[in-house]
């Protein structure tokens, strides 16, 4: 698992983090190599107030505990990084219950329909039994492509008519599930722009179908982030946590950009964890997030 996520990270340490060691690596620490070590933080996507707060911390522990070495700055960059991604709540997709029902949100090109393909093959692979409700029925696409991952993964699919009603079509996998004996519902949502209110709306009404028909459901709403929008998707990632209540992030793409920065903004500005990363293409490259193999994988080839 720690190489799949290594190898995700390729782009991100050698254009970034590489040269991160380098600069703390020069001898004399002054002005220079905090302004350097910013500049390449934020290259990496971190983002500036992320940034600045990580870069401020160094200052403090490093004038604090005399370091010098470059060993001893890597290793006490490593735990204020490691201090922004705080260990995050029980996952409920993990817990024991009758039905567990989880929501995934995102925009169009997210990766989102490919993600829940790997969501469902690696649940049914821990022996869950697991269904998928096609609930972005404003693209014919949409199901289309959410049918072939659904039987990459084995796994039945409950659909309606293109243009059809979110919330029924939630309401009827619901209702299917429990009727077959299956313990896990992955929806897919219509990858709408946040910026459409009367869409938002209607991803409300299928969170508001799940709330009424299963006890604390939906359980989980996860959020599809394209690591290549960076910082964007932050906007994306703020809208629909306001809307839709999002517990946590499956950030895709991972491994064709140097962005992964990106990570620590979304816990730090976004107070969310990350809960998987995709790692590849394939419907088995997808990786549960841990956080200090992530930042060993930024330092380490």
């Amino acid at each position: 698992m720690f190489k799949s996520i290594r190898e995700s990270l390729t782009r991100t340490r050698q254009s970034v983090f590489g040269q991160i060691v380098s600069v703390l690596g020069m001898g004399e620490i002054d002005e220079e190599t905090w302004e350097d070590l910013e500049a390449l933080l934020i290259q990496a996507d971190m983002g500036v107030p992320t940034t600045l707060a990580l870069v401020d911390a160094m200052r403090e522990r490093v004038s604090r505990e005399g370091l010098v070495r470059t060993e001893q700055l890597i290793g006490a960059l490593k735990k204020e990084m490691r201090a922004i991604l705080f260990d995050p709540p029980n996952f409920e997709l993990e817990a024991p219950r009758q039905l567990t029902v989880v929501m995934v949100v995102g925009v169009n090109g997210s990766g989102k329909t490919t993600t829940i393909g790997k969501l469902a093959q690696r649940y049914k692979g821990n022996g869950r039994k697991v269904m998928v409700v096609a609930g972005d029925t404003f693209r014919a696409a949409a199901i289309d492509q959410l049918e072939i991952w659904s039987q990459r993964a084995d796994v039945p699919l409950i659909s309606g008519q293109p243009g059809g009603d979110p919330a029924a079509i939630t309401y009827d996998g619901i209702r299917a599930a429990r009727a077959r004996g299956f313990d896990m519902l992955i929806i897919d949502t219509a990858g709408r722009l946040h910026t459409k209110f009367n869409l938002m709306k209607e991803l409300e009404k299928v969170r508001g179908v799940c709330k009424k028909s299963v006890h604390a459901a939906p359980h989980e709403v996860l959020l599809v982030l394209d690591a290549p929008t960076g910082q964007n998707a932050l906007v994306q990632a703020q809208k629909f946590k306001e809307s839709v209540g999002v517990t946590g992030v499956i950030l895709t793409k991972l491994d064709g950009t140097a962005k992964g920065g990106m990570v620590f903004a979304i816990y730090r500005e976004l107070g969310l964890p990350v809960r998987f990363i995709g790692t590849g293409e394939k419907i088995q490259d997808l990786a549960p997030f841990d956080a200090d193999q992530f930042i060993d994988g930024l330092f380490e080839n």
